[in-house]
């Protein structure tokens, strides 16, 4: 792996994104990792932020809210659909997912979270702010299509403390 500016592989990122990616997190016992496909990259505060989305009915939720730090793995040109898809239908309560799917738990450099080696490009993020939504905060058209009434997500804003591509 091979550190590069978090912009270099942003429009990679972002259009692997729309496909699925890998948002991984740790409390310290357990390692968690789930299917994201909503997100979005940028610069605030004085530093780069990925921001993504995770619903309070996730396991993810539980351990992002203590760790406050997760990783973004992105697979560019490998085929992990399968994996992708366990990723998002298993919940990390009841299995290990990177058992059961048979990726690849990989060491980040900058924080605690695990990388899934498979992929070729990874963000290292350590939370600066969130945000819950609320009904009230998106458009109705949203609210019906993509909301029950207590499901909404939090967004977390994380700072990209480094962003890693596969040579």
């Amino acid at each position: 792996m091979v550190e590069v500016s978090y912009n270099e592989y942003a429009t990679e990122a972002l259009k692997a994104l729309e496909k699925g990616a890998f948002l991984s997190v740790t409390n310290g016992e357990q390692d968690n990792v789930m299917t994201v496909s909503w997100g979005t990259m940028g610069y605030i505060w004085r530093r780069p932020v990925l921001m993504v989305l995770v619903r309070y009915s996730r396991h993810t939720f539980e351990m992002l809210e203590e760790s406050q730090e997760f990783t973004l793995s992105l697979p560019l040109e490998v085929d992990l659909k399968k994996a992708l898809a366990k990723c998002g239908s298993l919940s990390g309560r009841d299995v290990d997912k990177f058992a059961e799917t048979g990726i690849t738990k990989g060491r980040a450099t900058k924080v605690n979270a695990p990388v899934v080696e498979e992929c070729e490009l990874h963000y290292e993020c350590k939370v600066v702010t969130r945000m819950p939504l609320t009904q009230e905060m998106v458009i109705p058209e949203i609210a019906e299509n993509f909301y029950n009434k207590d499901n909404y997500h939090v967004l977390y804003y994380g700072e990209i403390l480094g962003t890693y591509i596969k040579k």
